[in-house]
């Protein structure tokens, strides 16, 4: 049994920060990272945009090297004990800690009773698999209309494939965007090529030879359609893993529960990434948020608190995406719920949506409006009431 002063579960993009955030501190300590995946650490969003625009793959990968790790790579941890502080592998070895990091981020949700070849797209591997079916597939299903479905469908339709999106939101991101929006998005994927199959369920996936035959069903008036497709791809949302900590006896619920410090019910065990379930300071409340920035960020304030550090995670996670020629950035939080104003500069081409929560700003989309982020956080930290006629204008060119 080896001992290491650090062990990271997980080798993602908050398991690697967390190394840099680790040797910004400690140069010399010993450090295990552990991950599933056959590759090790590397940069998530190009997935769905760089690498299919002619991002070089190797152009992703993180230095992980250089910060002298041993990397356990297609290595899953069956069990933590925290009595003894040690975890176990399934190749029954063991390894023994001072600190932990559960960085095991979560897996994509998969439609039940999938046929083999669906691809529920998350990582390099799915990545690699797609991009060599697109060699020589035409038509293609995504099904979701959210991050993964919108940036994937557009990616595709670039590279000259037949895209059809089928989701049962009004329009594309109908769960984070204003309904007219979300329209927008819709009319202008249509513009671009892709068949948007809104306000639908998919009922079933049936492997027919070399294709898949979708059946699905209109939410409004419940009839019910087919269509075959060449390749099948599913983003539909992410299930944290959270079975370790839970087998481990620590505070679970949509998450990993921890601290300002992102420590867990047992201060030498951390939890940061999209597993983590924290304290946003400038919201004033819990939530997971499945981002790069926080990957990021919540990984190295991680790594540096496992040295013996005592920094808050205060930090406001923001989001981006790419939309064909659309592009937005957005922080804060963004539910339907809430009171929404959009203040357009030029209708749905550039703008700030406001998302409102007894008259407070608590989250804010720009769209193709660039470099308001760190501005748009001062406003939401500032919890200062706002009337809507008072929000116009408040973020210009």
């Amino acid at each position: 049994m080896k001992e290491y002063k650090y062990i990271i579960i997980g080798g993602g993009m908050t398991g690697s920060s967390a190394v840099m955030g680790i040797r910004k501190i400690d140069p010399d300590g010993t450090i295990a990272l552990i991950s599933m995946e056959p590759y090790k650490p590397y940069n998530r969003p190009p997935l769905t945009k760089g690498l299919w625009n002619g991002k070089n793959i190797e152009d992703i990968m993180r230095p992980i090297e250089k910060y002298d790790v041993d990397i356990f790579l297609e290595t899953q941890v069956k069990e933590i004990n925290r009595d003894e502080k040690w975890i176990l592998t399934d190749n029954e070895e063991k390894n023994k800690y001072q600190k932990l990091l559960i960085a095991t981020g979560g897996d994509p949700i998969q439609m039940p009773d999938s046929p083999d070849g669906v691809i529920s797209y998350r990582t390099r591997a799915d990545f690699e698999e797609l991009k060599e079916l697109a060699k020589t597939k035409q038509t293609f299903c995504v099904i979701g209309g959210g991050f993964i479905g919108s940036e994937i469908s557009a990616a595709l339709t670039k590279n000259g494939k037949q895209v059809t999106m089928i989701f049962p939101e009004n329009g594309i991101s109908g769960l984070l965007f204003p309904d007219e929006l979300s329209k927008f998005v819709n009319d202008y994927y249509q513009e671009q090529g892709v068949a948007i199959l809104n306000d639908r369920l998919v009922d079933s996936i049936l492997k027919t030879n070399n294709t898949y035959l979708v059946k699905y069903h209109n939410i409004n008036t419940e009839q019910t359609q087919e269509k075959e497709f060449d390749v099948v791809i599913v983003g539909i949302g992410l299930k944290p893993n959270i079975d370790l900590a839970e087998g481990a006896g620590l505070d679970v619920t949509d998450g990993i529960v921890v601290n300002e410090y992102l420590q867990t019910s047992d201060p030498e065990i951390y939890a940061a990434g999209d597993v983590a379930y924290f304290k946003n300071l400038g919201l004033g409340k819990r939530m997971r948020v499945e981002h790069e920035d926080n990957a990021n960020t919540m990984g190295l304030t991680a790594g540096k608190n496992m040295t013996g550090e005592q920094e808050e995670y205060d930090h406001m996670p923001f989001f981006y995406s790419d939309l064909f020629d659309l592009g937005y950035e957005a922080v804060g939080e963004m539910n339907k719920d809430y009171t929404i104003f959009s203040d357009w500069i030029e209708p749905y081409k550039k703008g700030t949506i406001f998302y409102l929560d007894d008259d407070k700003i608590v989250g804010l989309i720009f769209w193709n409006l660039w470099g308001k982020v760190d501005q748009g956080r001062e406003i939401i930290r500032e919890r200062k009431e706002y009337q809507i006629e008072d929000l116009k204008g408040l973020f210009t060119e």
